[in-house]
């Protein structure tokens, strides 16, 4: 794709406008070769864009001149990720019903479907138009999903669950899994509590590799429209994340957990039950929180608490040991 042709699509700025170069592809920007074009996010990339191979750069509006074509926006990173999508088309998986396939004769399903070898799929469920589903895949009895569905291999998705429009899950995901719930009986053994809720994903949601999101006890456990869920993540029964917030690798929520919009839990990040965290909240990698969170908090730490406050915290534990030394010391001359 000439130069010219890929910043329209971008809505960038073409620098110098008259550049003629083609690109076939996108390198990092360490690794590029001729014919690619890279992307650097701000100006500490500086030193790496000048001895970059690359034919063209993706750059910030304010990134210094450079002794090759640039195309600059406000927002390389985004760019970055339309070029991709542009220019490294992902193969079509053929349509159609693979002959293998178990598919209860109650189901419906939307035109334009790519059902895959060994799938199986239970009574009264209706999936839209433009599924995908690739082998392997288990969908339970009474599942209502939307368009453009697209199931990776071994996905399973239990009973009465519902999925709205552009849902993407990747490999070994599992949606309505029960919840973790039991009560002892009169002798003190463990009694399975049953699972009656369902879980619904709302549109536009992307769940990523042996992510478990787990089934309400009763009601339901809701995943809002444009969250991003990372892989090995766990959601227990009865939580709600709201829309455009993202779990990342590792992250593990107690039940009835409520998750406001546009929160950020980093890797590894615990969040013990029935706790609220705010619209807007960002919980650092690997912190553990037990209490409600305010919205538009940055939080660090187990427990988890103020990131500014943990910061010092940190820096002042890291110096213990000097001033045990010292107060020793003081104490040995003292007497």
């Amino acid at each position: 794709m000439k130069l010219k042709e890929l910043a329209d699509k971008l809505g960038a700025r073409l620098d110098p406008p008259d550049a003629d170069a083609e690109v076939t592809s996108v390198g990092s920007i360490e690794s590029a070769v001729p014919g690619q074009i890279t992307f650097a996010v701000s100006s500490k990339f500086v030193p790496l864009a000048l001895a970059s191979r690359a034919s063209a750069l993706i750059v910030d509006e304010k990134f210094p001149a450079l002794d090759k074509p640039t195309l600059r926006t406000r927002n390389p990173q985004f760019a970055y990720a339309r070029a991709v999508e542009l220019l490294h088309v992902l193969p079509q998986e053929k349509r159609g019903v693979h002959s293998t396939a178990v598919i209860d004769p109650s189901v419906r399903i939307g035109a334009n479907a790519s059902i895959g070898a060994c799938v199986v799929i239970g009574a009264d469920v209706e999936i839209g138009e433009n599924c995908t589903l690739l082998p392997q895949v288990v969908i339970y009895r009474g599942v209502k999903i939307g368009k453009n569905f697209f199931a990776h291999a071994h996905v399973s998705i239990r009973e009465n669950c519902e999925i709205g429009d552009n849902v993407l899950l990747h490999n070994g995901v599992v949606i309505g899994s029960d919840g973790f719930g039991f009560a002892k009986d009169d002798a003190g053994n463990w009694y399975k509590i049953p699972q009656t809720g369902r879980v619904v994903i709302e549109d536009n949601v992307e769940i990523q590799a042996n992510s478990c999101v787990d089934r309400a006890s009763l009601g339901e456990t809701r995943i809002g429209r444009n969250t991003k869920i990372d892989n090995l993540s766990q959601v227990a029964h009865n939580c709600v994340i709201e829309e455009n917030s993202m779990l990342c690798a590792q992250v593990g929520l107690a039940g009835s957990t409520e998750i406001g919009k546009n929160v950020i839990l980093a890797g590894q990040v615990g969040v013990a039950g029935h706790c609220k965290i705010g619209d807007g909240v960002i919980v650092t990698a690997q912190s553990g929180t037990h209490g409600d969170i305010p919205a538009g908090s940055m939080v660090s730490g187990t427990p988890a608490f103020d990131h500014k406050q943990w910061l010092r915290s940190v820096t002042a534990f890291m110096k213990l040991p000097e001033m045990a030394r010292a107060i020793r010391g003081k104490g040995t001359k003292e007497s």
